[in-house]
């Protein structure tokens, strides 16, 4: 479960226990039991104060209405007032320092009808004194319904001697009311309260609501055919501002006034008229300003909702004057001379990420002062103001330094996806961008740098001369962005697909008709991605024996093929050594991307033959491995790692240590798109990590998937390393983490007593697990005279023995070990440890 919902305040915790312990006492005259009885469904909450405190309502067996409330902060209940009636509480509030209470209610019917001949007003909106209870002030007789709200300072302050209320009647009005308060001893009381200061502070209102934590009211005015969304924010003392006005998309209509904060009375609210609107404004503290609005539909069938977001840096439609659009083939620019250049993304839409949002120096554009311009031709501009036309192309020396100053990723992806796709990917493109990723991918926190590096120009190497792989392939590592990017506000709309009247068609409009029926189909499943690929790379593992192997023979195949195109990396001037070995995992995970990808080409490229296919498949994996290999070499030139002849008994320096963590980040980004690496990698990030890493840090490590054992570097380690204490526990801590397979090679290679001990120990437990898996007959092991005085070793060996005798090592490879070598191993061990 996404959310979960943890109870705060709840009135059958937090008050009916308090209610049923209540005694006789002033000003209750009921018993305990006739505070509340039977009357539980009469106990409602009906206003939350800023301080937190909750105001609730509830009615005796007598008819009596209590006012009470609950502080969450001491968790104690406090008795506020009585209404010796039955009376429906619509609206309640009560100051900070808790002296004044505010409360509106509905007269009962019963005594309407009483007083045929002396109506009564509807609702009647009282202020009490409560420190004590005394005076009572008539603020409203009204037929309409009243809210009313004590204001709240958001600076913490002393006591003040005014209070500041609120009415917001459904007549669309909105009244503040300055209430003077002195103090006669223990005494609150209010000051001249037959002239109290009021001012109306809105009119015209259709909705409102209350922010009780910024003490801000919003409420929506209705003018001609367009509605308005205004805001006053009220201050500790008597001031208030209207702070925000910002027209709205949506036209409300003639309607009655609806509440938002101010009705707390779920009863209530099913008794009014439903009214067909629903809208709430959401702010943050990072200063975010949301609007919902949801128009209740005429058809049950049917729900349509928007979300606005207004930002205090938007720019107001009605001081933008001077707005001009021109084409630049990959973008559509919005241009606005001294304030913004948007570069909106044709090819790639659906990622906000990929538009440029300029403002200040990068949105200037050179001899081109004025939005007086047209755009006859792709890339190129006429300012009608001096008949002069430009074309219009992208810096790519500006666009790097943009890369390197940018601090928000969306600009640094709008960057790269620019450089690498629309500028072209290059050979010197690709260092400069290698080098700007080896210092900054630790400070991108949505995308992976070298992910995208890697997605991105494959997507240029392969789709540059095959124009329809552009729509099969992928152009990003991101499956989404959700990420705000500030002063802009997006909205996106669903519309229906152009009709092509023309079929079979050529050129641009069979692109077109191409691009329709590709929009028709869900994005992620057009282009190839690492989810599927992940998911057949464990269903792999999965497989029963007969099936695995026709598969695994079958992605071997794919390897070699690929590995046949990079063979040529050992004989050219490469400095990093990779491709002399062979890695097993990546063999197979190499030759299970091809097999993927070709599936995934056979489906969405029916045009184009098994053969094409198939080298475009072996062609994408080994540009990939190609990518991979480039940072390497790039990462080992800049610190000159060229010269350096690895060694186990070399400490690291300070290159060694960014070189190392690089490939940390390479592996990765490998690792989250499950897309092989060159053979020979494991190998050499294993040779630095020996020299970068403390002992514990290097097998932690290890035992986390950091770093891969692999064959050639263990026997490089055995033969280089002498056996002094440090590297035997080395070695050792070593031997003990390698998969079976090899770590049974190399302890057969390592002439050592810790790979003697090991052998011996593989021996011993290989014997015992046949025992309990075979479940044979208790062995006799008293035939053999003992040799030792130790009881268990005794006994150890003798079992041995009887199981050799028997036969029991048939099925088992005995690499020259048997009872009683286990037998001296172990005595000798003890002899050592004990230091005779």
């Amino acid at each position: 479960m996404l959310l979960q919902l943890n109870a705060q305040f709840d009135l059958q915790r937090d008050v009916v226990p308090w209610l049923s312990k209540q005694s006789v006492r002033a000003p209750l005259e009921d018993s305990s039991a006739d505070i509340l009885g039977n009357n539980l469904e009469t106990l409602q909450t009906v206003n939350v104060e800023r301080n937190g405190n909750i105001i609730y309502t509830w009615k005796g067996t007598q008819g009596h209405t209590y006012i009470g409330l609950y502080d969450p902060n001491s968790q104690k209940n406090q008795h506020l007032y009585t209404f010796e009636k039955d009376l429906h509480v619509i609206s309640c509030s009560v100051n900070k320092e808790k002296t004044l209470l505010a409360v509106s209610f509905l007269q009962s019917t019963t005594e309407e009808r009483l007083n045929l001949f002396h109506p009564v007003s509807k609702c009647l909106t009282l202020l009490t004194e409560i420190h004590p209870v005394n005076n009572v002030k008539v603020l409203k007789a009204v037929d309409s319904c009243i809210r009313v709200q004590f204001l709240y300072p958001v600076a913490e302050t002393n006591a003040v001697p005014e209070s500041y209320l609120l009415l917001i009647s459904e007549d669309k009005y909105i009244e503040k009311i300055d209430i003077r308060v002195v103090k006669e001893g223990d005494n609150v009381m209010i000051e001249n309260a037959s002239q109290l200061s009021r001012q109306r502070i809105a009119d015209d209102l259709i909705w409102t609501q209350w922010d009780m934590m910024e003490q801000t009211l919003f409420y929506i005015v209705s003018k001609e055919s367009r509605d308005t969304l205004y805001c006053i924010q009220f201050y500790p003392d008597t001031n208030f501002k209207l702070i925000l006005e910002a027209p709205l998309d949506i036209s409300l209509g003639n309607i009655g006034l609806k509440f938002v904060n101010l009705d707390y009375n779920y009863s209530q609210d099913q008794e009014m008229i439903s009214k067909p609107l629903n809208v709430q404004v959401f702010t943050s503290e990072t200063g975010s300003l949301c609007v919902c609005y949801n128009l209740v539909p005429v058809s049950p069938e049917e729900v349509t909702y928007s979300v606005s977001f207004l930002h205090k840096d938007r720019v107001e439609s009605s001081e933008v004057k001077d707005l001009a659009f021109f084409n630049l083939d990959y973008y559509v620019a919005v241009y606005v001379p001294g304030h913004f250049l948007h570069l909106l993304n044709t090819r790639h839409p659906d990622l906000m990420c990929y538009n440029f949002f300029l403002t200040g120096g990068n949105a200037k554009i050179n001899r081109l002062h004025t939005s007086a311009i047209l755009s006859p031709l792709n890339s190129m501009v006429l300012d009608r103001s001096t008949g002069s036309i430009f074309t219009v192309v992208m810096n790519k020396q500006a666009l790097l330094q943009f890369l390197w100053n940018s601090k928000m990723d969306s600009d640094r992806l709008a960057a790269l996806h620019c450089l690498l796709l629309h500028m072209g990917s290059t050979k010197e493109l690709e260092t400069q961008i290698i080098q700007w990723i080896t210092e900054n991918t630790s400070t991108c926190f949505t995308f992976d740098p070298i992910q995208e590096f890697i997605t991105a120009s494959l997507y240029w190497r392969m789709c540059l001369k095959a124009i329809k792989l552009d729509k099969v392939l992928p152009y990003t590592s991101l499956l989404y962005w959700n990420e705000d990017i500030p002063g802009i506000i997006c909205r996106t709309h669903i519309i229906l697909l152009p009709l092509l009247k023309i079929q079979n068609c050529k050129g641009f409009w069979e692109k077109l008709s191409s691009s329709l029926e590709r929009s028709k189909c869900a994005e992620p499943h057009v282009r190839f991605n690492s989810r599927v690929l992940r998911k057949e790379w464990n269903k792999l593992s999965d497989q029963r024996t007969e099936e695995r192997t026709v598969y695994t023979k079958s992605a071997l195949e794919n390897a070699k093929r690929v590995f046949s195109i990079l063979n040529a990396w050992n004989t050219e001037e490469h400095i990093v050594p990779l491709f002399q070995e062979e890695d097993y995992q990546q063999q197979l995970l190499t030759g299970l991307i091809v097999a993927q990808l070709k599936d995934h080409l056979t489906r969405h490229l029916q045009y184009a033959g098994k053969k094409k296919i198939d080298q475009i498949a072996v062609d994408y994996v080994s540009k990939l491995l190609d990518l991979i290999c480039q940072i390497m070499e790039n990462v080992w030139k800049k610190h000159s790692l060229d010269t350096w002849v690895f060694s186990c008994r070399q400490q690291g320096r300070s290159d060694v240590n960014v070189v190392f963590h690089v490939m940390c980040w390479i592996l990765q980004a490998t690792n989250g798109m499950c897309v092989p690496l060159p053979p020979g990698f494991h190998t050499l990030h294993m040779d630095l990590g020996v020299r970068c890493l403390p002992l514990h840090t290097l097998l932690h490590y290890i035992d986390h998937g950091v770093l891969h054992l692999t064959e050639k570097w263990v026997m490089k380690l055995l033969k280089e390393l002498d056996n002094t204490e440090k590297n035997e526990k080395l070695k050792l801590s070593i031997l003990t983490r390698l998969p079976e397979a090899i770590g049974h090679k190399v302890s057969q290679l390592w002439d050592d007593p810790v790979s003697t001990n090991t052998i011996a120990r593989n021996y011993v437990k290989l014997l015992l697990e046949k025992l309990r898996n075979k479940r044979y007959s208790m062995l006799v092991v008293d035939r053999l005279s003992p040799r030792t005085e130790f009881l268990p070793l005794n006994y150890l060996v003798n079992m041995l023995a009887e199981m050799e005798r028997q036969g029991w090592m048939t099925s088992v490879e005995q690499d020259n070990m048997n009872a009683r070598s286990v037998e001296e191993l172990a005595l000798k061990h003890t002899t050592m440890l004990l230091g005779l």
